[in-house]
């Protein structure tokens, strides 16, 4: 971490911070059944915790191909996220004259 950039500070401990909230929820679910299911949840926050990661590389100067490939990896957990979530509906009939 580098002590001298309190944005590159601030964004190590909301890594954590969001790292241990994945925890948190996982370990309340696993042992109450209660609160979220991990898989309503994960890819949205793997996909924010690779884009942290991203960032973070971009402040402290790790090589590109790292960086885009935690741009790459977010997007995808992205997408993917948002193809579960989408709702499914059945496409309607359409007659066909005969």
């Amino acid at each position: 971490m580098d002590g001298t950039n309190p944005m590159a500070w601030l964004l190590d401990a909301v890594i954590a911070i969001t790292a241990l909230e994945g925890l948190a929820l996982w370990a309340w679910h696993r042992f109450t059944g209660g609160g979220l299911a991990p898989s309503a949840y994960a890819l949205n926050l793997v996909s924010g915790l690779l884009l942290m990661l991203a960032l973070r590389g971009a402040l402290h100067g790790a090589p590109w191909p790292m960086t885009m490939a935690c741009l790459a990896a977010s997007g995808t957990a992205h997408g993917i996220d948002i193809w579960r979530r989408w709702p499914r509906r059945p496409f309607p009939q359409v007659s066909r004259p005969s």
